[in-house]
């Protein structure tokens, strides 16, 4: 009788948190949709990976790689952050300032593009390649498309309808993906991923205006812009100071080492680089607005932010030692024997820890957006932008392409550091009780480890599907084991 009221009682808390109107279940809902979404998303990306590493050269991918770094370069100059400062503003759920946004937006999108047009035969004699002037001139036209999504469509965000936000975002990546796929059969090179990438966006403003229907109107109103700009100060500079961390190794790679070995690493970091993006945009679309609804309550954003912390770090370890244990495998199974060589495996191995590590900090992130105070983060990626120049050359000179991943390693854990010590001064966090949410996460991946080589030892795992098959194995062993002390630790914080 007690296990059946005790199941009555667990199905009745679900029920309550997803059915609720309180916080709590207005962003598990809004975690469903969008987890189903983005899931569903990155599946598809995976699978297109999967496929094309077997129809596209590698130079394809080495090419396409430099053509979003280049861009991204340009871009990050001219955000001006109009998505967090619609849902931190109180008005930003007004038709004056969404109208406001839309032309700020618009405008930036523009310079972005001219810019784009205009550098792009430099960019193409930098690298030594003619084919990069018009891969970066049409893949790019995305930037404009992204400008012109509905001006109402931030609202989904915004208001928490995760669902909309989800058939516009993950609905248009899904359709773009699908015709990177198609073109990758009919033309069989870079261009099919450039055009593929374009029409992912295009989508993405198709769907938006059916979503939600509305055109920008020509009135402006002087104090929403006002207001926009001055959100915007907080965010000056971020976008390149994080381009910084996150695309350097692509400009250095590209200049010391081919398009062929370029392309083998993009891919590899690719693999650990899609599972990660999938939880980072659903933790952060998901807890900015749920940090901006209780910004006043102080106790309450730590408590989110520890359990969250926890959750991910816990699921997170052990994949980490997975990955770390069958780098050159799961490359192999994946793309292919080419891919299996150590220099793509070790920098596998290493982007675990980094994806790891930028999860956790793009919770810190949103609290810091979503209580006004974006210049606390922008202070941490400037020492992460500045430790990946320092670090990146030396680094990729001497240790190939691991070494990218290598510096990336270094930056972000700095970043993370100096983030857990300002949130402290912002909220109050209780640093011991926050890092007492790794013991259990870090025995869990200690007990991967020895199960695993405890198995190699007894000569199991020679092949590539046997080695996976066997690390996976141990690591839902761990989940196993160290879910007790989860549990506890949970009932102790």
């Amino acid at each position: 009788m007690g296990i059946v009221e005790r199941s009555r009682g667990l199905k009745g808390a679900l029920a309550s948190s997803l059915v609720g109107q309180g916080l709590r279940a207005r962003v598990a809902r809004g975690g469903a949709w969008l987890g189903s979404g983005s899931f569903a998303e990155q599946a598809c990306r995976f699978a297109r990976n999967m496929l094309l590493a077997r129809l596209l050269a590698p130079q394809a991918f080495g090419a396409m790689a430099i053509v979003l770094s280049a861009s991204s370069l340009i871009t990050s100059f001219s955000d001006v952050g109009v998505l967090p400062a619609i849902i931190h503003n109180p008005r930003g759920g007004t038709a004056p300032y969404l109208n406001a946004a839309w032309w700020l937006g618009m405008a930036r999108s523009l310079f972005v593009y001219a810019t784009i047009f205009i550098s792009a035969p430099w960019i193409a004699h930098f690298y030594g390649n003619a084919v990069l002037t018009g891969l970066l001139r049409v893949a790019l036209l995305s930037t404009i498309l992204d400008g012109m999504l509905s001006p109402r469509s931030k609202l989904a965000q915004k208001e928490m309808k995760f669902g909309r936000w989800a058939f516009i975002s993950n609905g248009g990546a899904i359709c773009g993906v699908t015709v990177t796929i198609v073109l990758s059969f009919v033309l069989r090179d870079v261009w099919a991923l450039a055009i593929g990438y374009c029409s992912e966006n295009a989508f993405r403003c198709l769907f938006s205006y059916i979503v939600y229907p509305s055109l920008p109107s020509l009135d402006w109103d002087r104090s929403a812009f006002s207001d926009l700009l001055h959100f915007s100060k907080g965010m000056f500079g971020l976008s390149f100071l994080n381009l910084l961390f996150a695309r350097t190794d692509i400009f250095v790679l590209g200049k010391l080492h081919s398009a062929e070995a370029l392309g083998l690493y993009a891919l590899a970091v690719n693999l650990v680089q899609t599972p990660t993006t999938f939880l980072i945009n659903m933790l952060s679309q998901t807890l900015l607005p749920a940090f901006a609804h209780v910004q006043s309550d102080m106790q309450r954003l730590n408590r989110i932010l520890t359990e969250v912390t926890t959750w991910v770090v816990l699921a997170g370890a052990p994949a980490m030692a997975v990955i770390w244990l069958c780098g050159s495998s799961l490359l192999t199974v994946f793309y292919g024997h080419r891919y299996g060589v150590p220099g793509p495996a070790h920098a596998l191995a290493l982007a675990a820890a980094v994806a790891l590590l930028n999860t956790l900090n793009s919770m810190i992130t949103s609290l810091f957006f979503a209580t006004g105070e974006p210049g606390l983060h922008r202070r941490a990626v400037a020492m992460s932008a500045i430790s990946m120049v320092i670090v990146i050359y030396p680094a990729c000179k001497f240790l190939g392409l691991a070494g990218g991943q290598v510096a990336a390693l270094i930056a972000i854990a700095s970043s993370y550091a100096l983030q857990v010590l300002r949130i402290r001064h912002i909220t109050g966090l209780n640093v011991l009780r926050y890092v007492r949410a790794f013991a259990p996460a870090g025995l869990a991946a200690v007990s991967v480890l020895a199960m695993s080589i405890a198995a190699r030892g007894l000569g199991l795992g020679k092949s590539p599907f046997s080695n996976i098959a066997i690390a996976s194995t141990a690591c839902m062993g761990a989940y196993v084991l160290c879910l007790p002390l989860f549990v506890k630790f949970r009932k102790t914080a």
